[in-house]
């Protein structure tokens, strides 16, 4: 199990690393389109819809980092005071019933909706706009990809805090605290 969660957790920080290559790729093309706008009154659609498709890839693909980090949003309220052992409980609940069902939702329709703009060519509707729509939605569906391998991350990670087993990662903030 140690394996699985190792070479998971790599493919993520991988993407964790894609995450921020994309952002510095999206800051850098929102300052051209700045400077070409307001200093050269030039403006390209398709750099504005460029800034739309690294923000769409970052964010979606950021779902699943955040997720393997223990980063997302979440009512802490009685989280907090938990042993460990229930936030193990509750992690494997939530990811089993609530995020992996939605997860094979998207990923079951955002692979139709991105094959359905390959097949027909789709391209932006506005005039020196970008002509490959169907990059921007395949990113729904490999987003969905990465979020089942995060998912999965979660659950062998609160198995092994259920078993008492050490953990790799984020995880290891809840060890010392109480059993269940």
């Amino acid at each position: 199990m140690n394996t699985s969660l190792k070479i998971i957790s790599k493919i993520i920080d991988i993407l964790g690393n894609l995450c921020s290559l994309l952002m510095l790729l999206m800051i850098a093309n929102v300052f051209y389109d700045v400077i070409m706008r307001y200093f050269f009154n030039d403006v390209s659609i398709g750099m504005q819809e460029l800034e739309w498709h690294l923000f769409a890839a970052m964010f979606m693909f950021g779902i699943a980092y955040t997720l393997k980090e223990d980063a997302h949003v979440r009512v802490d309220i009685f989280y907090d005071v938990m042993s460990a052992k229930k936030k193990a409980v509750i992690n494997i609940f939530g990811s089993v019933a609530l995020a992996l069902p939605i997860t094979l939702l998207i990923l079951y329709y955002g692979y139709d909706y991105a094959l359905e703009a390959y097949s027909m060519g789709e391209g932006s509707g506005d005039p020196g706009g970008l002509p490959h729509r169907w990059i921007v939605r395949s990113v729904i569906p490999l987003a969905s990809c990465f979020l089942v391998l995060a998912i999965l991350h979660v659950i062998l990670s609160n198995i092994q805090i259920l078993r008492g087993i050490p953990t790799l990662g984020v995880h290891n903030k809840y060890k010392n605290q109480g059993e269940l």
